[in-house]
């Protein structure tokens, strides 16, 4: 399993001006479409939205509107990790939910080639949305619906995790029993894949994540990267998300990580000066948007929960977070990955870790542990 930090927005390029599209064969693409898909006419104005090391997201205009194609990214990747079928299956089992979701048209395994792909992919209506990458996109959101956009991504999420896997086809979709305890196992394995140099730190909280992972609270569909950056949001009259995206990680497990991990995310330019400087968020609570314990209680409110307990999912994410941001570190070390936010990204690595200690020993002293 893999995960993404938010990176600094893709530039959009079209057929016009580029020789060609990353991940798509333009022209067998179209013959393609004509010959197997008449519906959707000769793609037009096909260009990049998202690439990179997560899924390759292609927008082009059809007779049927403007569309998107979601496959792999290009090199080696783990099928686990981006499983065309398995977010086509959970964007289409969530279309009548109420969940804001982009509507699925089709999914085809193009491993011959023949659509111009090379891999699996599927199709999806566009939605028109502003994603909020980072701090100056924040800033596009009127000042007076920020605060009120902030619960809004609150009340989506609270509105995924009541929705009954059994009854929209994903029963089969995870193995929700111990799920807390393979989280753990499997972030510090990943830890140990990367792992360049002493962090005692990030060792011992990983180590007591195995040791103390509770049952979980419930089941329900986990998107497993929830965060203003994967969600696409309409600035008219009343901000709000009007689609979530980037669903390559779910799966069915306890919905208490997903909310522990827009935490993290959420406040991350308070963590230290480092996660302020070097991850791109578009939140900013000195300017409108709401504090993360505001989301929290309206979370509460929508489920109609008694309370939470969140420390023990705080000291999980936390340490998730870290270890993503060591791989990036490893890995530039290893000259494998470009960019600022490889380069910088051990800086984060520490004070995560020290965060996740904190939580840590806060759900240890309110359950009686050492």
């Amino acid at each position: 399993m893999t995960s993404s930090l938010p990176a600094v927005p893709h530039h959009e390029s079209s057929a016009a001006d580029s020789p060609s599209i990353p991940g798509l064969d333009v022209d067998a693409f179209t013959t393609w479409c004509q010959a197997d898909q008449p519906g959707l006419g000769t793609p037009r104005d096909v260009r990049l939205l998202t690439g990179g090391a997560s899924n390759i997201t292609l927008a082009f205009t059809s007779d049927r509107g403007p569309l998107v194609l979601r496959r792999p990214p290009l090199g080696h990747v783990m099928a686990t990790a981006h499983d065309m079928s398995r977010e086509y299956r959970v964007l289409s089992a969530l279309a009548d939910t109420g969940v804001p979701v982009p509507r699925t048209l089709f999914q085809h395994d193009d491993t011959d080639g023949r659509a111009g792909v090379g891999q699996p992919f599927f199709i999806m209506e566009f939605v028109e949305g502003l994603a909020l990458t980072d701090r100056d996109a924040g800033q596009a959101v009127p000042e007076q619906h920020r605060h009120g956009l902030s619960l809004d991504l609150a009340r989506v999420l609270a509105d995924l995790h009541t929705v009954d896997p059994r009854e929209v086809g994903l029963a089969d979709f995870g193995r929700p029993a111990g799920f807390l305890a393979r989280q753990a196992q499997r972030w510090n394995r990943q830890l140990t894949a990367s792992t360049s140099r002493e962090l005692p730190d990030l060792d011992r909280l990983g180590t007591r994540l195995l040791d103390t992972a509770p049952e979980p609270s419930g089941v329900g569909i986990v998107h497993g990267d929830y965060k203003f950056n994967n969600t696409l949001v309409r600035t008219t009259d009343e901000s709000t998300i009007v689609a979530v995206l980037d669903w390559e990680m779910s799966t069915l497990g306890d919905p208490l990580t997903d909310l522990a991990t827009l935490g993290i995310y959420w406040d991350m330019p308070e963590i230290s000066e480092a996660t302020r400087r070097h991850f791109a968020t578009p939140v900013d609570q000195a300017a409108g948007y709401a504090a993360f314990d505001d989301l929290a209680a309206e979370y509460v409110r929508r489920r109609g929960l008694p309370g939470l307990e969140l420390d023990w999912y705080l000291a999980m994410a936390a340490f998730k977070v870290a270890v993503i941001v060591e791989s990036l570190h490893f890995r530039f070390r290893q000259g494998k990955a470009v960019g600022e936010e490889s380069r910088y990204a051990g800086e984060m690595t520490e004070p995560l870790a020290a965060l996740g200690l904190r939580h840590l020993a806060a759900w240890e002293r309110k359950n009686g542990g050492n």
